[in-house]
């Protein structure tokens, strides 16, 4: 499958900031049933930002504004050819061993719930086949609704609350999976939904599950699905704080309004 991606972040303040420091993960890696065809991600101006690679092998930029300033933005878009692996990752780039994936974060640290929920397929020897069925009570227990948490929400929070978005199905996920003793990690990217629709606010996220015997394996609990050739991977981390698609700083004393319009749609490659 050949996927075209662009992800446009736009700022606006209702006055002059003097600063503005960003790092950027919006640029995606090859590896098996990924290849990056094209890729550029740019400032308002149309510029190549500058890349660099943090702690976990994502491919960041970053935005440094020093003048005083009311706008900017941050584009990213291209192509990337995909296909289905039954979620299973292999040759992407790790330069972490699985175990850093036991860490307990802020963001996944379980509560007795999480735990309860953790040890609820016990019975259940094959590993894939657990973490399938963790998946779907994952979903069951937490309805997508779309405004019902925060980027700060936990994933405990969010499974007393029973409603969350895709980052929160994925933390309540993750969370589980290191109570079980299998190194998990939150996943951004993209995800082809098979329609023709207008541009979205928002990205995507899943989990990557270690086994033994198979590697990383992908588990998207908002869609209760592995993850197919319609994914498109981006940046991983213990939790969304190390894969946000966009995190920083300001200074200056101004009111924001922040605006993401997200466009996926399948391409057919040319002849």
């Amino acid at each position: 499958m050949r996927i075209r991606i662009r992800h446009a972040t736009r700022y606006r303040y209702d006055k002059p900031i003097d600063l503005a420091a960003q790092v950027v993960r919006l640029m995606p890696r090859d590896h098996e049933g990924q290849r990056v065809l094209s890729w550029r991600v740019a400032d308002a101006d149309g510029r190549i930002l500058p890349m660099f690679e943090d702690g976990f092998g994502n491919r960041c930029h970053l935005v440094t504004i020093t003048r005083r300033h009311e706008e900017s933005a941050i584009v990213a878009e291209g192509e990337i050819e995909t296909a289905d692996t039954s979620g299973v990752v292999n040759g992407a780039i790790d330069p972490l061993p699985p175990s850093y994936f036991l860490r307990r974060s802020e963001a996944t640290m379980p509560d007795t719930a999480i735990q309860a929920l953790a040890h609820s397929h016990e019975g259940v020897s094959d590993p894939i086949e657990r973490l399938h069925r963790l998946m779907t009570e994952v979903r069951s227990r937490v309805t997508y609704e779309i405004g019902s948490t925060s980027v700060v929400t936990s994933a405990a929070e969010v499974l007393a609350r029973g409603r969350g978005v895709c980052q929160d199905h994925a933390h309540v996920l993750i969370s589980a999976a290191r109570v079980m003793g299998y190194p998990a990690r939150y996943v951004s990217g993209y995800l082809w939904d098979g329609a023709v629709t207008a541009p979205t606010e928002a990205s995507h996220a899943w989990a990557e599950i270690r086994i033994e015997q198979v590697g990383w394996v992908g588990f998207d609990p908002a869609n209760g699905v592995s993850p197919t050739a319609a994914y498109v991977r981006v940046a991983t981390g213990l939790d969304y704080s190390d894969a946000a698609p966009v995190r920083g700083i300001r200074r200056g004393e101004a009111a924001e309004t922040l605006a993401v319009s997200v466009e996926v749609q399948q391409v057919q490659a040319q002849q």
